[in-house]
Formats: structure tokens, C-alpha cells, sequence
């Protein structure tokens, strides 16, 4: 049998204002056992000091510099000027593990037959392991691939054959994509033939950071909102692919709906009410989240449990944020003035709204 030919990588990283973190990821690209034919920094134009941080670099990577435009912008312009067999994602706040590109180098070559290959990744916050991206409730799925990429985003950080993603014309550059335009490249790969494999090893590091989690839960589930109605589009798909779209889609609304109330209820925005009565004529809507939309409608005080805050997260190709500790949710208590915390398994949020405006001496 003869040997495969030397796979090559393009690593292409998109930045904005991550003069932070730039260098870290730099580093760990350089350190790998089995080099990258190139690394491309394609610069969001950035209004921060990233100019300097890669200065130490500039023999060892090519930088790309562009007006802002966004992530698939941005990541385009780095495609159009790289020359490797496949190309790798690396975001600007990741590291790779030294062994990362040996590993993808050695499953493509064990396996020809895939234009997708990645690795397993160590969830991390503040330098702590809190999770990997892989795991008993997330797996990497061989079989099925097509659907299981309309229903979660099982791809992170890949390496993708460059004249496939050449082929499919590259992310969306589209507003209303962000920050789901990664998964919408990956569902047109897969769609369009793409088969996609993994080395069930944690080769990158993904840096968790705190932030306001509601509000970017709501704007992410929005942009996966669209990433499936741009998908259901398509006149491939089988009866199957189509019906689990559809209750995809059905579901990222509910749970946008869901998530938009509770950032105008945490920022104090002043449609809190009507984005709670939103969530609470929502069909689907649980009944925790339907006791916080009733108390929503009726002008209560929403905390978390004493003790903790909502901390975020950066968003997962899961569709999910990741807490602190890398847990997939956040839990929340209704704190009504007067009742105390409520929950309740069979909730009937008219009667418990007839029952606050009683209690409050509002009609």
C-alpha cells in the first residue's frame, strides 16, 4: 500500500481586539510536534495594541488586516490567502495542545475517505479544567451525521478540507448569523457530502470567561434560529432530516423566547413585561420558566439562588452556555414581594396572575 502524502495545515485564526490572548495561541501553534505549513491572523479590525502583541511574530505568521466586519468576514479573508490541504480553526482565546496537529494529521491519513477532522478539547476557566467538550450527554456521533448536525453543533475547532469549504463558498458574512456562523459552515459541509471524524483526545484548550450570560444567550440562540431556517431551505433534505429541523427550530425559539425575557428582567430593560408575557404564551415553555414569565407580567424581582450570579460564558458549538463549573444551564428562583420564592410542577399562569394582582391590590 502505498504511504499517503504529507497532509499540510493552514491554522487560521480570526481576531478582534484579542491582544490578551493572541500571543498565547500563536505559541501553541508553533510548538506543535508536527508543524503547520502556515499560520494566517486575520485581523476584524481591531482597535487594541494586537499590532504589537504579534509583533514578536511576524517571521513565523501571516497577518491579514480588514476592516471590521465580522467573524465570517474575517475568517473569509484568511481563506483566500491559505495554501494547505485542509485549514484549522483556532479561535484567539484557544490553545492548542503541542500534539493537536500530529493527531488530525495521523486520522486524516488513517482515514482519507474524511474532509472533517477534529479532537476532543478541555472545557477551561480562569486556568481550571471544568469540563471537555465530549462526554457521555455530548458525544461525537460516527453515524447519522447529517442529522445530527441540524439538531447540535457537534464540530469544534476543526480541520476542514479547503477545497470542500472553497466549494460550499466559505461562512456566511451575514449579521444575523453571529455567532452561529461556524455551525452554519459545518451543517453546509455535512449537507453537501462532507464526512467528519475525531480523535477522542483533549488536543485544545477552550477558555471559558465571565460575562453577562443572558443576554449573549439570547442574541446566540437567535443566531441559531437563523442558521436553521437558512438550512430548512434546502430541497435535500429527507422527510426525517426535515421533521427533526423543524423541532429544532421550535425549540431554539422557545429558548430564545425564554432567554430574551430573562435579560430585559435582568438589565431592568423596559419591555421586561411584554417579553415575559411572550414566554408565557410560548407553547413549550416549562414550568419554572412559565412561573417566571407570569411573575414577570406582574413586575416581581428575579434572583438566582443566595450566593451565586449568572456568569457566562463564551458560547458552545452545542447551541448551550457553559457555566463556571461547566454545567449546560443556570438556575433561577422567583422571589415574589409579599409570597416568597415560588415554584410550582402544574402551573395555570392565569389563575397566578388573578392571584398576584389579588395579593398586590392590583385589577
Amino acid at each position: 500500500m502505498m504511504p499517503q502524502p504529507r497532509v499540510t495545515f493552514s491554522v487560521i485564526t480570526a481576531a478582534y481586539e484579542a491582544a490578551a490572548t493572541i500571543g498565547a495561541a500563536v505559541e501553541s501553534v508553533l510548538r506543535q510536534t508536527y508543524p503547520a505549513l502556515e499560520m494566517i491572523i486575520s485581523d476584524d479590525g481591531s482597535t487594541d495594541s494586537i499590532a504589537e502583541a504579534l509583533e514578536p511574530f511576524k517571521a513565523d505568521v501571516t497577518v491579514v488586516s480588514n476592516p471590521h466586519r465580522g467573524p465570517g468576514a474575517t475568517r473569509n479573508a484568511a481563506l483566500r490567502v491559505a495554501s494547505g490541504d485542509f485549514v484549522v480553526i483556532l479561535d484567539a482565546d484557544d490553545v492548542y495542545e503541542p500534539r493537536r496537529l500530529e493527531a488530525l494529521a495521523g486520522l486524516i491519513q488513517r482515514r482519507p475517505e474524511l474532509d472533517i477532522a477534529t479532537t476532543d478539547a478541555f472545557l477551561e476557566r480562569n486556568g481550571n479544567v471544568v469540563g471537555r467538550f465530549y462526554n457521555e450527554s455530548f458525544p461525537f456521533p460516527e453515524e447519522k451525521q447529517r442529522g445530527e448536525i441540524l439538531r447540535r453543533c457537534f464540530l469544534f475547532a476543526p480541520a476542514v478540507r479547503r477545497e470542500r469549504i472553497d466549494a460550499i463558498g466559505g461562512f456566511d458574512e451575514s449579521a444575523e448569523v453571529v455567532p452561529a456562523e461556524d455551525w452554519d459552515c459545518w451543517i453546509r459541509l455535512v449537507l453537501d457530502g462532507a464526512r467528519a471524524g475525531v480523535v477522542q483526545e483533549p488536543l485544545v484548550r477552550y477558555r471559558l470567561h465571565a460575562g453577562s450570560l443572558t443576554a449573549n444567550r439570547a442574541q446566540s440562540l437567535r443566531a441559531r434560529v437563523a442558521v436553521l431556517e437558512k438550512a430548512a431551505k434546502r430541497s435535500d433534505l429527507t422527510a426525517e432530516e426535515l421533521d427533526g429541523l423543524e423541532r429544532s427550530i421550535a425549540r431554539r425559539r422557545r429558548d430564545a423566547v425564554v432567554a430574551e425575557a430573562a435579560a430585559a428582567a435582568a438589565t431592568g430593560a423596559p419591555d421586561v413585561r411584554a417579553r415575559s408575557l411572550a414566554m408565557l404564551l410560548t407553547h413549550g415553555v416549562g414550568a419554572r420558566e412559565r412561573l417566571r414569565a407570569a411573575a414577570g407580567v406582574v413586575s416581581p424581582k428575579i434572583v438566582c439562588p443566595s450566593g451565586t450570579s449568572p456568569v457566562s460564558t463564551r458560547r458552545t458549538s452545542s447551541g448551550s452556555c457553559l457555566s463556571s463549573r461547566g454545567e449546560r444551564s443556570s438556575r433561577c428562583t422567583v422571589h415574589i414581594p409579599g409570597l416568597g420564592p415560588k415554584t410550582l410542577s402544574r402551573f395555570n399562569p392565569c389563575s397566578f396572575i388573578a392571584s398576584l394582582k389579588s395579593r398586590s391590590g392590583r385589577s
